[in-house]
């Protein structure tokens, strides 16, 4: 694979291999030693075929559904619960052990929207963009493909990106641009991007399920969905499937969520806008985000979306726990997401 190339701090041109992950410790424990705690290798590999690779990720199934894996008694389930609580320090920890949590935040591409988003976008969290089409939200999430790449000391999330496809707005061409802004080599780049085109509701979670393999194994700083909720607008319709339909979607966006925290990866989500007939003439523009409670609990940080003059994007802070409410003017380039010019 060519080595990519990238300006250091003086102007200079320096080989970078965007596939070479800088050594950190590693922020899982995989679920293979469960084997030296005197747990069957047969019984690992069934927690595999499930979809669970780390002991962290186990932590995250409760014992009924664990159960429920062919092969896997209550006392099976029992012991293996107890081996992998040794492996880990689960339970509580101070306030000054969250803050040292090893969060990166990736760059948007655009200083303003950085600034917005006190850094940029965060891994262990979910955060989701909402807005009409053209708006800008899959144009951010190509800009990210290529700068989660970058290497930390540029902003970057130093690792692969996964990205789920549920409309098929995804374009590998329009990476080549952006990676080349950033000092990258394109072909490079897309080998450290994997795809996924999802077609039901069932896929694009069966899908989320064979991602933890991949990352137990390689080095991942962002999950994509675009976009979360189109596949569950058209596999359920009318009322009398919404029940069902938000149950569905919170099964979701509860195994993002552990995604999110149990590789330390950021969770960039699209979303699309319903009409809200409840919205009355005297608001201006009186659309809402679709998901309804289920998502808005879901997501940690809601961006706003909206398109402003030209090429020009606006960003709002939505919702989040952690920033003021703000706005950032961006713009849409060939090479991705940029600060807007006047």
């Amino acid at each position: 694979m060519a080595p990519s190339r990238h300006a250091d701090e003086g102007g200079q041109l320096q080989l970078m291999e965007p596939d070479r992950v800088e050594d950190e410790e590693e922020c899982f424990e995989s679920i293979d030693k469960l084997i030296s705690q005197g747990i069957n290798a047969g019984d690992v590999k069934k927690l595999q075929d499930a979809g669970i690779y780390t002991c962290n990720g186990l932590m995250m199934h409760t014992k009924k559904s664990l159960t429920g894996i062919k092969g896997l008694s209550e006392a099976k389930v029992d012991k293996i619960c107890e081996a992998a609580e040794k492996l880990l320090s689960q339970g509580f920890m101070t306030g000054s052990d969250l803050l040292l949590k090893s969060v990166v935040r990736i760059t948007t591409g655009s200083q303003a929207l950085d600034e917005l988003l006190g850094g940029g976008i965060e891994t262990l969290c979910i955060t989701e963009a909402f807005g009409e089409f053209r708006s800008g939200k899959t144009q951010l999430a190509h800009t990210l493909c290529v700068s989660t790449q970058l290497p930390i000391h540029m902003h970057g999330g130093n690792g692969k990106v996964a990205y789920i496809d549920t409309e098929g707005t995804f374009r590998p061409e329009r990476i080549v641009p952006i990676a080349e802004r950033f000092g990258m080599d394109a072909n490079a780049v897309l080998d450290n991007i994997i795809y996924a085109r999802a077609y039901t509701y069932e896929h694009q979670y069966n899908l989320l399920l064979g991602l933890a393999a991949k990352m137990a194994e390689e080095p991942f700083r962002l999950l994509i969905v675009d976009s979360v909720i189109a596949l569950f607008r058209v596999d359920f319709s009318g009322r009398g499937e919404l029940a069902e339909r938000q149950q569905k979607l919170a099964q979701m966006l509860s195994r993002l969520t552990k995604i999110a925290e149990e590789f330390n990866v950021a969770v960039y989500i699209t979303n699309q806008v319903i009409a809200d007939p409840g919205g009355g003439m005297f608001i201006t523009d009186p659309k809402k985000p679709a998901g309804g409670h289920v998502l808005a609990h879901a997501a940690t940080i809601r961006l706003m979306l909206r398109k402003g003059k030209g090429e020009q994007r606006v960003c709002k802070i939505f919702d989040a726990p952690n920033l003021p409410e703000g706005e950032a003017v961006f713009q849409v380039t060939s090479g991705g997401i940029m600060d807007a010019k006047d």
